[in-house]
């Protein structure tokens, strides 16, 4: 019997049946039952693991309305999904469970929640079961009611609860031992404070997202499975990136909200870590591994491998497929859940995520019927003056004296490219020069990309006729069946799928492209390349990034010039950035001052010994000198100025790979950052998921192709 009923009960038998002049008295608690209690307003919650901790979070206000809505709808409400969180996950009312839409995700109790309770090792208040807030409700109306306190229950879990006045209610735990005997449990041991109602607990609830999506972003993560330095997994570092994004919309595009013009940018992850390690080589690994230094060789296993992975034709295969199936995978899932989505798409990329998505790019095809268009798209290769004769080659490996051979047997360049050693033998050509040959062959072709013409494979159409890398790809294997492709910039033949989309964007974060294309033989990208499906390529990095590498100057090679300073989200650079600039500024001004005083000085003095009568000449020149010496430094003063200006904004031409915009933007480092560049050096190639600035440069970048822009151009 619940301590509601007994109470009940004990109102029976000590009343029982009211008097005519004892009934005013109860019609006065009725007529005031309405002033003194108001019932609760529930707030729905759910419970995620964390640290091993179970861990209840509040829905926000909108979707805790609609869950409630959907709760009070009637009786099919047990079958109703609601979409939460932007639609990335849906809750079972019936089940009161929380499941994940677009990835794998343990799924999540749910609670309409109306009273709770304090934890023990933090503040954090815990919500009640449904079914005992229920009770502590009606005990509360009651004791409000007949404003009857110190009213004692018993939870589930032999828990005691006292409601001893409405700003004073307590719990207290069980205490071992105290059933021995069979006796209830006592209030004894530290009380913990007891809630009514969300709004009496600190916690905070957010407002809710935009309901319209105005872009679609995919981001794939680098090695391992973690993505920071808290060991998070990529969806929970994209969630940071996706509410970092919504701050900076709510005030660096302030007026495109009010005016209606905007609503948010979706950002999906794209996990490729787990299909990759779920196909057995982790058992493969594990038998060949040391027993000693377990952990270091495990985290290397789980990590650092992945780059050996990618660089292995099996597993590239793996990396490939389900980078580009999943993004496919979740841009129909998206479509489907979001009929009127009209927004483009683009895609991000961290470390070695960034060189999947360059590859898979490279390997895209401009239509779907115009096979043949790829003859006039330009090659990323940039051929290095003119092309050398077969002659000049054969003199530069000095080998002229088998020019005469293949002359005789009609053999120029283009068919040289494709003669074996068997047809150099039939040649007459002895070992060690042919080896010469065919070695300076397979060099050239890694480092300029020689067409070769491959056979059309039948599943072409869709997945291997890549425009622009069957100009400066070909079969490795020799067989020339045309299944596995050879990117032209490396060595690893794999056929590359094809996305269903094209993304508009392509942003790369502490990207290790421009290494792997300089130990692919890539020296130079022609001026004129760009992605077959991709109009814009930003190369985003923190300046002390173990792991990015710049890619302008593959395209520029002859120039040097500063990549562009991505500014400070709340405007200007930081405080120690204009600092050093300031006093580097005024060190080369004093310096040449007092360069040009030495020199007034030294010219005075060679010239003291002159007669008289040219004194006044030399007085004239004495006048006129410091005007000149002053003047100097002034004008060098202003030419670095001016060097400076071109450097943040540098009118140069960096190719088409980003239709003609500079491609690398550097962040600014934090002023504790600049005390020792080690110490956050993996710490700054892991910055990137909470980067206001970097989340601010993607958000501009991504409204400006809808014509909407920054509320203040941030300087």
């Amino acid at each position: 019997m619940s301590s509601v009923e007994s109470h009940e009960e004990q109102l029976s038998q000590s009343d029982p049946s009211p008097s005519p002049n004892s009934c005013s008295s109860f019609e006065l608690i009725d007529m005031d039952v309405g002033s003194l209690y108001e019932p609760v307003s529930p707030h729905w919650f759910y419970c995620k693991i964390i640290d091993s901790k179970e861990t209840w979070i509040p829905f926000n206000s909108q979707d805790s309305q609609q869950l409630e809505e959907a709760y009070g709808s009637g009786k099919d409400c047990d079958r109703r999904v609601v979409p939460t969180d932007g639609g990335r996950y849906d809750v079972h009312l019936g089940e009161r469970m929380r499941y994940a839409v677009y990835w794998d995700e343990l799924a999540s109790e749910v609670r309409r929640c109306t009273w709770f309770y304090k934890g023990d090792k933090d503040n954090k208040y815990v919500p009640y079961s449904e079914s005992f807030s229920q009770v502590l409700e009606e005990t509360y109306m009651l004791a409000v009611t007949l404003d009857e306190w110190k009213k004692k229950l018993e939870s589930p879990n032999r828990e005691v609860i006292i409601l001893h006045n409405p700003k004073l209610m307590v719990h207290y735990q069980p205490i071992a031992g105290s059933d021995e005997w069979g006796s209830t449990p006592t209030e004894q041991g530290r009380p913990r404070t007891v809630k009514r109602g969300v709004e009496n607990i600190s916690v905070d609830i957010h407002c809710g997202e935009p309901l319209q999506i105005d872009h679609l972003v995919f981001v794939v993560h680098g090695i391992g499975p973690a993505c920071d330095l808290r060991f998070r997994s990529i969806v929970q570092c994209v969630n940071d990136f996706r509410s970092v994004s919504l701050n900076l919309l709510q005030t660096h595009f302030k007026k495109a909200q009010e005016n209606q013009q905007i609503g948010r940018v979706e950002f999906l992850p794209v996990n490729w870590h787990s299909p990759l390690h779920s196909t057995g080589v982790d058992v493969d690994l594990q038998r060949i591994t040391l027993p000693s230094i377990n952990r270091l060789r495990h985290f290397t296993n789980d990590t650092i491998l992945d780059v050996f992975f990618y660089n292995s034709p099996t597993y590239c295969q793996t990396i490939v497929d389900t980078v580009a199936s999943e993004m496919n995978r979740l841009y129909v899932l998206f479509l489907q859940r979001n009929p009127d989505f009209k927004g483009g798409v683009s895609i991000a990329g961290h470390s070695l995520g960034s060189l999947i998505l360059f590859d898979i790019l490279t390997n895209q095809k401009d239509s779907l019927g115009d096979v043949d268009s790829k003859k006039d798209l330009p090659s990323i290769f940039m051929d290095q003056g003119d092309t050398p004769t077969l002659e000049e080659d054969l003199k530069k490996l000095q080998l002229s004296e088998f020019f005469s051979v293949f002359e005789k047997e009609k053999v120029d360049k283009e068919a040289l490219a494709l003669c074996t050693d068997k047809d150099l033998q039939e040649m007459g050509i002895p070992l060690g020069p042919r080896k010469k040959i065919l070695n300076y062959l397979r060099t050239r072709k890694n480092s300029m990309g020689i067409n070769r013409p491959t056979p059309q494979s039948p599943a072409g159409a869709n997945m291997s006729n890549i425009p622009k890398e069957s100009e400066f790809c070909s079969s490795t294997n020799g067989t020339g069946n045309g299944e596995h492709l050879d990117v032209g910039i490396g060595q690893v033949p794999v056929k590359y799928p094809r996305l269903i989309y094209k993304p508009e964007i392509f942003f790369a974060f502490g990207s290790p492209i421009g290494m792997f294309l300089t130990v692919r033989g890539l020296k130079r990208i022609d001026p004129n390349y760009k992605f077959p499906t991709c109009k814009g390529f930003f190369n985003i990095y923190h300046p002390f990034d173990p792991v990015a590498y710049r890619i302008e100057p593959m395209v520029v090679p002859g120039v040097e010039f500063e990549p562009m300073l991505i500014p400070h989200h709340k405007g200007r650079k930081r405080m120690h950035l204009e600092l050093r600039e300031g006093l580097t500024r005024m060190s080369m001004d004093l310096k040449n001052n007092l360069l040009g005083s030495l020199r007034m000085a030294w010219k005075s003095f060679t010239r003291a010994p002159y007669p008289a009568l040219q004194a006044s000449e030399t007085a004239e020149e004495t006048e006129a000198e410091p005007e000149s010496s002053s003047e100097k430094p002034s004008d060098v003063s202003t030419e670095e100025n001016l060097v400076a200006v071109k450097q943040e904004a540098p009118p140069i031409h960096v190719g088409m790979l980003n239709g003609g915009q500079r491609i690398d933007y550097v962040l600014q480092e934090k002023p504790i950052e600049s005390f020792n560049e080690y110490l956050f050096a993996l710490q700054s190639h892991l910055c990137y998921w909470e980067s206001e600035d970097t989340v601010l440069l993607v958000l501009k970048e991504i409204y400006q192709t809808q014509g909407i822009f920054l509320d203040q151009p941030l300087q």
